[in-house]
């Protein structure tokens, strides 16, 4: 058997399936799209789901790819077997509806046999059990002994993810030979050593599973083919592992080249140099594909990935930084099958090196924290490190939990995960919190503080909205990069802009920053110190790199009804002085597309007709269709024209004037429509105060105003609907409704005494006497508060002069009121401390004047011993 490359097994695979119709794509990126459900692209089939699924339509309905894939499930295990990796090559060939199993397993061993050239004798397929069909065509089809097809379960030979598309898998092992082997009796295909080993796995995707176990034919039935190709080139190179194979064995070589270590000398070196040669691939490929170190997500991937390679990297005695180095010997081992790699290698080093650098600032002083923390540890006869410990060493000093916990269990100690976790999470709720003082997507600004003074942005976006410029500075929500990628947020910083920054009350512009590998949204665009404009948002595809060549493009809409709110608060202010008086002066405004907002110095609420007046002047002005133009001068030129300036405002040598006509003249750096026509139509919709002698008037403009008449009609004809009437009626009809409803209110109150009155009876023949002073109390059931005062000063004319108190109970609550008349107070009657006196048995509190009181309760039972102890109270304020 000839020994093929690693790039030459690639070649060779895909071009065979070419030979077979397949139409040959390039990898996709490690960058699922449109797919949440994965992190990393980890198999060869998982960019092709949409096509699987039906969601998408194939180029074609035969496929081959050669798909980079990530997993770091078990990145622990990574370095310590010569098994483990978290970067693969998966060859593969699919059929999306066209040929099935008679085909698939024939090529996969005309590929295996006559391609590369493995011994027939020394492949054995597997099957599922069940699948018979499977199993005639290996043996009568292509002549596989019985004994030679090996029969295995679910779990081994099914593939299935839940509900949905699923089916039998047929599977190839190559047996090594028994230099490879366990040595054991009986050692076969399925054995756990390295002695057979699996090199192709054929995926039938045939049913459709319920999710309860239900299956059914598919109509369009699927072929999913993978192979490692790393494994593969183990075989065909009868290698131990896939660090000896060609590639993976010259970067290994690199590795302990720089490290002065020998390969297979000593175990903890050989962790260690797996660790570097596996990471340093996996970062490459990552990088290239526009991932950047992060704490989030696949970035934070990357960030454990590298920062792992540059620790083991230390522990090999490698000193400064290499990381870029090794790279390189990546990608000549690889540029063959990925030739993007040679193209961006630079900014693969440039990411790199600078990821490693910052590492290496914190690692020396965070190792002898957590050395101190281990002596401390000891010392307590603890072997778990607490969780705000281990907090403190990610926080400070950049430790992932990842490798904290790898230094400590080499050492026979543990971390408390829980408290890490409660001590992240109450990070990011003050980091919320923060966020609400900051205008940078919740992020502490001082990432801006770290920008070169020198960089500075022009502004060009007055007369275009659309612009060619070039990226400067890129930062993420909390340090400076190189590149932004899919899904990260962040900041781009260009050398000009159309985009208008947040300043002097305007709202800033929103749009799409374009490159060729990218695009970014941009939600907000901030003025930054030193004549910086950052444009904040995040990348919705591909990646921006710092350098690259970008297109600019503002929200036309947004932008245009802006300036329609913002020309309206020019005309707006000299309305108000018109109107008002030239004590007007601006106190503050905001305008976004929306609605404009405009505060003002004034002495008093304005008045209807003052109003009307102002919205009256502005909106002639806009039918007047008056030129704006703009002007740069001198500050002292300006003043001459008379341009209204903003108290307070300081005021550079040269200010922009903006002029319509004779109407208005004022200082002022935002966008404006080129005609007061533009702006369509003027709406007040608001005058309040919002401070001492300061008003604030909010308005609409252009289709502001349309929209607001629109939900008024919608409004108007619901009401009128309503009521049954059309809107020209609405207001005839509403006032005869009123006058309906004012009488029957009148019969209602009439009915409420009349029952009150029928409910009490006749009580004139309960009336006592305390001390001379003519006393009636007295229950009543299922009347409120206004028709016991009603009841009560009904009885009170019929009791001359005294005192008296009603109690009711409606709806579980205790209504009580108390009269005295004015005789009965100069005796020392006081209907309030008497109400005060017996509220509390009602479960309740109150009081009044001396003539009247009130109280409410919660108890009824109480309401029999209220009345009782009232007698009591009124004895003991009479004189």
């Amino acid at each position: 058997m000839k020994s093929y490359g690693v790039n030459e097994l690639r070649r060779m695979f895909l071009e065979f399936f070419e030979s077979k119709g397949h139409l040959k794509l390039k990898s996709f990126s490690l960058v699922p799209h449109n797919d949440n459900s994965l992190l990393l692209i980890n198999s060869g089939m998982a960019p092709l789901k949409p096509y699987f699924t039906g969601q998408e339509i194939p180029p074609r309905k035969r496929v081959t790819t050669c798909q980079k894939c990530i997993r770091t499930g078990d990145i622990e295990n990574i370095g310590k077997t010569a098994r483990h990796g978290t970067f693969f090559e998966m060859l593969g060939n699919f059929s999306f509806g066209d040929y099935f199993k008679h085909e698939a397993i024939a090529w996969t061993w005309e590929f295996l046999t006559q391609v590369v050239g493995l011994n027939p004798d020394r492949l054995y397929p597997s099957i599922y059990v069940e699948d018979d069909e499977a199993f005639e065509i290996w043996n009568k089809e292509i002549g596989i002994a019985k004994e030679r097809i090996f029969r295995f379960g679910k779990g081994d030979n099914f593939w299935e993810h839940g509900s949905g598309p699923c089916g039998p898998c047929s599977e190839v092992y190559y047996d090594r030979g028994e230099k490879y082997g366990c040595g054991r009796p009986g050692c076969t295909v399925g054995c756990d050593c390295d002695r057979y080993i699996e090199v192709w796995n054929n995926v039938f995707t045939q049913f459709d599973n319920d999710g309860k176990g239900n299956y059914t034919e598919l109509e369009q039935k699927n072929i999913d083919t993978g192979m490692g190709l790393e494994r593969l080139a183990a075989v065909v190179q009868d290698v131990d592992s896939i660090f000896d194979i060609d590639t993976i064995c010259a970067l290994r070589n690199r590795v302990c080249e720089i490290s002065g270590k020998e390969y297979k000398k000593e175990y903890k070196w050989d962790v260690s140099i797996r660790i570097v040669t596996d990471h340093i691939r996996s970062a490459t490929f990552m990088i290239s594909d526009g991932i950047m170190p992060s704490n989030e997500g696949r970035g934070y991937v990357l960030r454990r990935i590298i920062r792992r390679a540059a620790r083991h990297g230390r522990l090999l005695g490698i000193e400064g930084t290499f990381l870029a180095n090794l790279s390189n010997t990546v990608i000549e081992g690889s540029r063959d099958g990925y030739p993007e790699l040679e193209e961006k290698k630079d900014f693969i080093f440039n990411v790199l090196t600078q990821e490693e650098n910052k590492f290496n600032k914190t690692i020396d002083q965070g190792l002898s924290i957590l050395s101190d923390m281990e002596a401390a540890m000891v010392k307590e006869g603890k072997t778990c490190l607490g969780g705000e410990d281990a907090f403190k060493l990610y926080d400070t000093y950049g430790f992932p939990l990842d490798l904290t916990k790898e230094i400590l269990e080499e050492k026979g100690f543990t971390v408390e995960e829980e408290g890490f976790g409660k001590a992240m999470q109450e990070q990011k709720e003050k980091a919320r919190a923060a966020r609400k003082t900051t205008n940078y997507m919740g992020a502490d600004v001082t990432v801006y503080e770290s920008i070169d003074p020198a960089i500075t942005t022009e502004f060009v976006g007055y007369d275009r909205l659309s612009h060619d410029s070039k990226i400067t500075v890129l930062t993420t929500q909390s340090e400076l990069v190189e590149a932004l990628t899919d899904g990260e947020e962040g900041t781009v910083i260009v050398e000009e802009t159309p985009f208008y920054a947040t300043m002097g009350g305007q709202c800033a512009d929103t749009g799409i920053i374009t490159c060729t590998e990218g695009e970014f949204l941009v939600e907000d665009t901030v003025k930054l110190l030193g004549g910086k404009v950052g444009h904040i948002g995040k990348v919705v595809k591909g990646m921006l790199k710092k350098g690259d060549k970008v297109t600019l493009q503002v929200n036309e809409a947004g932008r245009a009804d802006t300036c329609k709110n913002h020309s309206a608060t020019h005309l707006l202010q000299k309305a108000l002085r018109t109107v008002l008086g030239t004590h007007v002066e601006q106190a503050g405004s905001f305008v976004n597309g929306d609605r404009l907002r405009f505060d003002f110095s004034h002495f008093s609420a304005m008045t209807k007709e003052e109003l009307d007046q102002v919205e009256k002047i502005v909106n002639e002005k806009i039918l007047e269709a008056i030129p704006v133009k703009t002007e740069i001068m001198t500050l002292e030129e300006a003043r001459k024209t008379g341009a209204m300036a903003l108290f307070g405002e300081k005021y550079g040598e040269s200010v922009r004037v903006v002029r319509m006509g004779d109407f208005s003249t004022e200082l002022c750096g935002g966008t404006h429509v080129a005609n007061t026509a533009s702006i369509m139509l003027f709406k007040i919709i608001s005058e309040s105060g919002i401070a001492a002698n300061v008003r604030r008037i909010e308005a609409l403009t252009g289709n502001g105003v349309l929209k607001y008449y629109g939900d008024m009609e919608k409004t108007l004809n619901q009401a009128a609907a309503i009521v049954r009437a059309s809107p020209a009626d609405l207001t005839k009809k509403l006032e005869h409704l009123m006058t309906e409803l004012k009488a029957l209110q009148g019969e209602n109150e009439s009915l409420k005494s009349k029952a009150a009155r029928d409910a009490l009876g006749n009580v004139m023949d309960q009336v006592t006497e305390v001390k001379d002073v003519k006393f009636l109390a007295a229950k009543v059931s299922n009347v409120d508060m206004n028709g016991l005062r009603d009841l009560g000063d009904q009885l009170k004319a019929k009791l001359g002069e005294g005192v008296l108190v009603l109690i009711s109970d409606k709806d579980g609550k205790v209504n009580m009121a108390a009269m005295a008349t004015e005789a009965a107070v100069k005796k020392g009657a006081h209907a309030g401390n008497l109400i005060k006196g017996i509220a509390g048995l009602v479960g309740g509190g109150g009081g009044g004047r001396p003539n009247m009181a009130q109280a409410g309760g919660k108890n009824p039972a109480g309401i029999d011993a209220a009345l009782s102890e009232a007698k009591k109270v009124l004895e003991g304020q009479i004189n």
